[in-house]
Formats: structure tokens, sequence, C-alpha cells
């Protein structure tokens, strides 16, 4: 897993239109780069629309949000249009991001184990460097812990 102070490996995936998308085009101000399992699914809603519902608050703060899961971008675009959510959602299927991310791994469900995507948020800084890691996150209230966590209020 990444920490704080590393640079953030820059990465190149599809959002829910089909358009490509790099990290590093966001250079200049701050990122929310949020990792989640599954699109619609309990968790991963509460998670997106808690970020959803906040959206301005990390506008007035400089910040992007910007999910990452291994679904389709045809399911994001379902995804978003369903629950009305106005960031970025990116495609990484095959896991290649998470992988470097290091927040793919052996999970247990309904048990079984499986490869898997930790519920993981990395607040990376304008100058692309991480600025603060939010491990084993609660999907329900965890956008007000990174809000408080960027201040500025």
């Amino acid at each position: 897993m990444l920490k704080a102070g590393e640079e953030a490996p820059d990465f190149e995936l599809s959002d829910s239109g089909g358009r490509m998308v790099k990290l590093s085009s966001f250079r200049g101000r701050r990122v929310v780069l949020y990792f989640y399992p599954k699109d619609d699914t309990p968790g991963c809603t509460a998670e997106a629309c808690g970020f959803r519902d906040m959206s301005r608050e990390f506008e007035r703060r400089g910040a992007a949000i910007v999910g990452v899961s291994p679904d389709s971008e045809k399911s994001h675009a379902a995804f978003s249009a369903k629950y009305g959510l106005s960031f970025t959602l990116l495609s990484d299927s095959g896991a290649r991001v998470a992988k470097k991310y290091g927040v793919l791994a052996e999970k247990k469900v309904q048990g079984k184990k499986t490869m898997g995507i930790k519920r993981t948020t990395f607040v990376i800084g304008a100058d692309g460097r991480i600025e603060k890691v939010f491990e084993n996150v609660k999907p329900e209230g965890h956008e007000k812990e990174v809000l408080g966590w960027l201040g500025g209020d």
C-alpha cells in the first residue's frame, strides 16, 4: 500500500463516457481518489452518494473527487445516472491501477477467498504527492471524515 509522502503513480483509465482520463491531468489541485469494490451495491452507493451530496464542499476546498472500481464504463454510466453522481468514475478493468496503489487484496466473500478491492481513499496534493491515506473505509459518513481532514472551515 502506498503511503503519505510518496508520489502518486500516474495512470490513464476510461471514464463512464469512454474518455481517457489521466491522474496527472488534475495537477495543480487536490484529488480525492477513492477505490471501491462495485457499482450499485449498498456500501458503494452510500459512499458515492455521500461524496455527491458534499461535492460543493470538496470543490470549495479545491479538491476533485475521482472514484475507481473494476466495473465497466457502461456500469459506471448507469450508476452515475441512477444516483446523479457529478464526479468522475474510472474503469479499472483488470484492477491494474488498484494493484499499483496496493488496494487489491484477498478477501473472504461468503466463506470463499477471492481477490477484491479494499475500500481505500487517497488524498493527493496539487504536486502529485499522497497527503493522506484512509484505509478500511466505512462508507457511511466517509465524505465527512475526508472533508474534516481537508479542513478549510
